[in-house]
């Protein structure tokens, strides 16, 4: 008897064909599923946080709208914006302005700051085929309504995709969404815990693009290449290195050049965990599905079992206090606060931060980036400097 041993699945083409996915600003896997798709919608998402499964129960995809990075020169979103304001709206504007979300048919807008608030206003006033919509998340999360209040919301705006869509969503297909990325945002923190168990087999410039992928790919086909992703990895060996183990935290909305997290690394960091793309592994564990109203099954689920982050309140457990009990499950040395430019809701987060860990005593770096940073020696040069005065 013949027996056959199955072929081991390289993860390196996995990442290759992710980080083309996220690097992609023309959205040509967008374009390429509604053509699969004759008359599909898709509807863009903007960071923090959006309900993708209320436009995937509609039948449409839910695509991520991150910015442009450092691909993005910009030439026209300036004259709609004040200078002092973060990358990620401006080059968000520029995209629109430049032709390259004309594949979506809607947007999806919330209160994380007043530039994403204008923003919203902006686009509604110039893409006017674009279905534009805003959701009032909840501020304080204990209030007894919090969970009546969000459910409402959700209504209100999945009654907006129905109308998009031209097609109603039932109670099966948003039951049937959620189980949809259950799975895949399951198979992610999979991936997270495997990267802080071994850092040395998972690169972080390595995982970003692979949980990038599922901003603009349908979450059926992304879970299946984190399944692939997944058992690549765990099958590698590799030999730790003398680093430390970090802790990122402050980059929820606005997203580093993918080089910075390169440069952190290579400077003798493990990053064993991170706050990258929030918005797409917002839960900490399975949304349960409430018989017979899973939009407020939906509702509590980010009310009640959401992770941590500047741009959700909630005043039952300091931000502060999940922060140093992350580091401590996590046996991390250290923290590096990566903060976008400009970005308020990080800025008065590290203020807290600061103090937290200072009383705690545990190291940490404050590091400010903005999308089009081309050159990372200077904040390379500043974390190996951090890492000696630990290592030695």
């Amino acid at each position: 008897m013949t027996i056959q041993i199955a072929e081991a699945v390289a993860v390196e083409p996995i990442v290759e064909r992710c980080r083309h996915l996220a690097e992609d600003l023309s959205l040509q896997a967008v374009e390429e599923w509604k053509a699969r798709h004759p008359g599909g919608r898709a509807v863009g998402c903007y960071p923090v946080y959006c309900p993708v499964e209320l436009i995937h129960a509609a039948g449409m995809l839910p695509v991520g709208v991150l910015g442009g990075g450092n691909q993005v020169e910009i030439a026209h979103a300036d004259a709609r914006f004040q200078s002092f304001i973060c990358s990620i709206v401006k080059s968000t504007l520029e995209l629109g302005l430049t032709g390259r979300l004309q594949v979506l048919d809607g947007m999806i807008f919330h209160s994380i700051c007043d530039p994403a608030r204008n923003l919203a206003s902006v686009f509604v006033r110039n893409f006017p085929h674009q279905v534009v919509e805003y959701i009032h998340f909840p501020q304080n999360l204990a209030s007894p309504r919090a969970v009546h209040y969000l459910a409402a919301e959700y209504r209100r705006v999945l009654a907006s995709l129905e109308s998009l869509a031209g097609r109603p969503a039932t109670a099966a297909d948003l039951s049937e969404s959620i189980q949809v990325y259950n799975r895949s945002r399951a198979l992610i923190r999979a991936l997270y815990r495997l990267r802080a168990q071994r850092p040395e087999c998972l690169a972080t410039a390595e995982l970003y693009p692979l949980v990038r992928a599922g901003t603009v790919l349908p979450p059926e086909e992304h879970a299946a290449l984190m399944e692939d992703a997944l058992h690549a990895v765990e099958q590698r060996a590799a030999r730790p290195k003398d680093r430390i183990r970090v802790v990122v935290e402050g980059s929820f909305c606005e997203q580093p050049p993918l080089e910075l997290v390169s440069a952190l690394e290579e400077a003798g960091c493990y990053l064993v965990d991170d706050d990258f793309l929030l918005g797409w592994r917002w839960f900490v564990d399975d949304v349960p599905v409430e018989d017979g109203d899973p939009v407020r099954g939906l509702a509590r689920a980010y009310v009640d079992g959401a992770v941590h982050c500047a741009t959700r309140h909630d005043l039952r457990l300091p931000k502060t206090a999940h922060l140093l009990e992350k580091v401590r499950d996590l046996q991390a040395d250290a923290v590096i606060f990566l903060a976008a430019k400009f970005c308020e809701p990080a800025l008065f987060d590290y203020v807290l931060v600061r103090r937290a860990l200072e009383e705690a005593g545990i190291p940490h770096v404050f590091l400010e980036f903005e999308e089009k940073m081309w050159n990372f020696e200077k904040m390379r040069t500043e974390v190996e400097t951090f890492v000696e005065s630990m290592l030695f």
